[in-house]
This record gives C-alpha cells, structure tokens and sequence, in this order.
C-alpha cells in the first residue's frame, strides 16, 4: 500500500497515542474530522491498523525482570517447529517470540516478577515442552530503547 505524507502523519500520530479523537488528529493534520476518519478506516481496513491496545508499565504491575531466551529445538522437522510454535502461543510469561537463524531456532522475550518467578517458568512450563534440545537466557540490565512506533 502507498502512503502519501498525510497517511504517514496519521500514522505517527496514533502510534503516539491512539487515543487522540479524530477532532484532536483532524486539527492536527489539517483535514476535515470526515477526511479523517475515513483515512483511518482505510488504514484499518487494509490492515495497516491491526489493533489498539494499552502499554503497560511493567515497573507498576510488578513484572518489569526481563529475559531473552534462546531456545535450540532437538529437530528442524516441519512437525516439532509447528508445535513448539502453537505450545509457545498459550505461555502468558512469553510476551514475544521469534523464529531465528544462527545457532538457536527461538528467541523469546520473557517477562516475570523475579528471579523466583523465572525460575518456576522454566521448570514448570518452558522446559516441559517438547522437542528442545538447550536454551540460553540472557538477563536485561536496563532498558535502553523501547517503542512501538515504526517510521515510514
């Protein structure tokens, strides 16, 4: 889909805060509150828009111990990929997973209370999966960059 300059404003603005009416973007881009709405229905429409959500503090709701998991699973074979994938999608505690190249096949981004709590995930969940070979976790000292918005 191409995007002329407005769409991509549009764009920057909800990905701000997308709880801006279409009053408060309409002033802002210089349309009328019409043109507006139907710039964002298209957007949601093509799928360009997927959702709307809140982003969570994690300090305030206690679950701000971070972890990057690498997980190697024992077998490329189409069956254990596939699997491990639709297992990995119920675990609360995985708030991110990607399928990678190099010498892991996973990385999970993981987010729990403490040490404790981690510690339980990959005793009574992570590791009860099938088909993994090893995992390798990495500890986040601080947060250095952290966003939601993507420039077009």
């Amino acid at each position: 889909m191409q995007f002329d300059e407005t769409d991509k404003k549009l764009l920057l603005f909800l990905q701000q805060d997308a709880k801006q009416t279409t009053k408060e973007l309409s002033y802002k881009l210089g349309l009328s509150v019409t043109a507006v709405y139907e710039r964002v229905k298209k957007l949601e429409n093509n799928g360009v828009i997927s959702k709307y959500v809140a982003i969570l503090d994690k300090t305030k709701i206690d679950r701000n111990f971070i972890i990057l998991c690498h997980v190697k699973l024992i077998q490329h074979k189409k069956e254990y990929v596939m699997q491990f994938e639709k297992e990995v999608m119920n675990l609360q505690e995985v708030i991110e997973c990607f399928h990678v190249s190099g010498d892991y096949d996973y990385i999970l981004k993981i987010c729990v209370k403490d040490m404790e709590d981690y510690r339980n995930f990959m005793l009574t969940k992570l590791t009860t999966l099938q088909h993994i070979a090893s995992t390798h976790s990495s500890f986040t000292i601080s947060e250095v960059k952290n966003t939601t918005e993507i420039t077009l």
